[in-house]
């Protein structure tokens, strides 16, 4: 009776979340010890039809790709093919530049994002038919239109854009983390060379298929083909309405950073890799040492939490560790996490982009564990600052991915602004902020050798600044 009334609460939880956030349609699947506790579609995979959305519905799921790509850079560390710790100019000679970064990373600073690469434009110029084909581009999360660069269809292509040297690194291979899409395009080309095959074959034949994820997949032909696969929606600029916008990104060339598609029973069962010590269903995919590689947190990038193979981690979650990956991109937002010494692992997909899924996930994992939904693990105190230390933070910050925001003080309040919203801001250490209770993002300033503040650290990447006051 207990486990109903909580399924039930946090059914009402997520379908209040949903119209909400303008949420079209999400499915969510929670597991304990092997048993389903949520099992859950809310909206529609397409409204118009009014068709319904279940756990095998097709979705993207963005950036959660990236543990699926380190997964297939461990097997191949199992079979001998290469080893975490190799200067990737072994497979990618093309790197190598007039500054010798490059051959100083290794496959490891590039699965920590630690290997010193600023934000590039290399995703958006490897989706650039797409964005180009797409007039709802006009409204994703970052400026995507206003990138008169080339198009990046190949793995030739992206290395002589990555290895132009015309960019300023953010220091030396582990000084930084920052949260790369280029590092993981990389790794992709990584798998292709030192395996033989394409990198969507290996990740298939290796991860998908011994993990039984048979709706799972890169090949963009069998969206047409599948029956139950989600329709993609976008959100206005303002986020006051939401649209079909159908047409599915590719980016050929960088399918490694987050082009898997997959479904909420897929992804659970996957999630049993990292409960049961790289085993699904009886079936071994990966080895327990590269499991409790991937799950070591290999670098701090905010207070409390940390990065690992391609997943996050929270080493203290309540007392316990929690690994988790989100991913956002046009038409998706998702977000899956396990608590391994729990046995309970859940995922959530939706098909709509900019909206914070783990937010509700993570909430339902609260109410299951006997909290509040809006308990966090963390607390900060607020300190205070005055107006004329804020004024040095002040400034336009500006990436080759597109991310564009202020930090300024509009009507006596200290803030960020980025599609044309504007996020209060509260300090919480030196040079350390976080937003409101509604979204409490950390935002780090870097300064300079001089005291001055060149960059900030905004969604785990590091921006810089390009004016220094309003």
């Amino acid at each position: 009776m207990k486990e109903t009334i909580i399924e039930t609460s946090i059914e009402q939880y997520a379908k209040e979340w949903c119209e909400k956030e303008l949420v079209p349609g999400a499915m969510i699947g929670i597991r304990q010890d092997h048993v389903p506790v949520v099992d859950k579609g809310f909206g529609f995979r397409n409204e118009a039809s009014q068709l319904p959305v279940t756990a095998d519905t097709v979705f993207g799921i963005a950036s959660m790709t990236k543990s699926f790509t380190c997964a297939g850079i461990m097997k191949l560390q199992e079979e001998g093919k290469l080893a975490v710790q190799d200067a990737i100019v072994t497979y990618l000679p093309e790197l190598k530049g007039s500054s010798n970064q490059a051959e100083q990373i290794t496959i490891h600073h590039l699965m920590t994002h630690t290997a010193g690469y600023p934000p590039l434009a290399t995703h958006v110029y490897a989706r650039k038919n797409c964005i180009e084909q797409d007039p709802s581009a006009k409204d994703y999360g970052l400026d995507l239109l206003n990138n008169p660069g080339p198009h990046i269809e190949t793995y030739d292509e992206m290395l002589a854009f990555m290895a132009n040297d015309e960019f300023e690194w953010l220091g030396i291979p582990g000084d930084y983390y920052s949260y790369s899409n280029d590092s993981y395009g990389l790794l992709g080309v990584i798998i292709a060379r030192a395996s033989g095959r394409s990198y969507e074959s290996f990740i298939e034949e290796n991860i998908l298929i011994p993990a039984g994820m048979t709706r799972s997949f890169f090949d963009m032909k069998l969206l047409d083909k599948l029956d139950n696969v989600t329709t993609l929606y976008m959100k206005t600029k303002d986020g006051s309405q939401v649209y079909e916008a159908p047409l599915w990104w590719d980016a050929p060339s960088m399918r490694a950073v987050g082009y898997l598609k997959s479904t909420v029973h897929d992804i659970l069962r996957y999630l049993e890799m990292y409960l049961n010590e790289g085993v699904v269903e009886g079936v071994r995919i990966l080895s327990k040492e590269s499991i409790e590689q991937m799950m070591t947190p290999h670098v701090e990038y905010e207070p409390g939490n940390c990065y690992g193979y391609g997943l996050r981690i929270i080493p203290d979650y309540f007392g316990s560790k929690l690994i988790s990956h989100g991913g956002g991109l046009k038409g998706v937002s998702s977000y899956m996490c396990a608590i391994p010494d729990k046995k309970l692992s859940g995922v959530i997909l939706t098909n709509v982009a900019d909206v914070e899924a783990g937010d509700l996930l993570l909430g339902a994992l609260n109410k299951i564990e006997g909290r509040s939904y809006d308990a966090s693990p963390f607390t900060y105190d607020i300190m205070p600052v005055t107006e004329q230390e804020l004024r040095k933070f002040e400034g336009v910050y500006i990436s080759g991915e597109g991310m564009n925001v202020e930090v300024a003080i509009r009507d006596e309040q200290f803030g960020l602004e980025s599609n044309g919203l504007f996020r209060p801001l509260r300090c919480i250490g030196k040079n350390v902020f976080m937003g409101s209770e509604d979204n409490s993002d950390i935002l780090q300033f870097v300064e300079n050798a001089s005291g001055e503040i060149e960059r900030i650290v905004y969604g785990g990447r590091h921006i810089m600044r390009q004016t220094s006051g309003l």
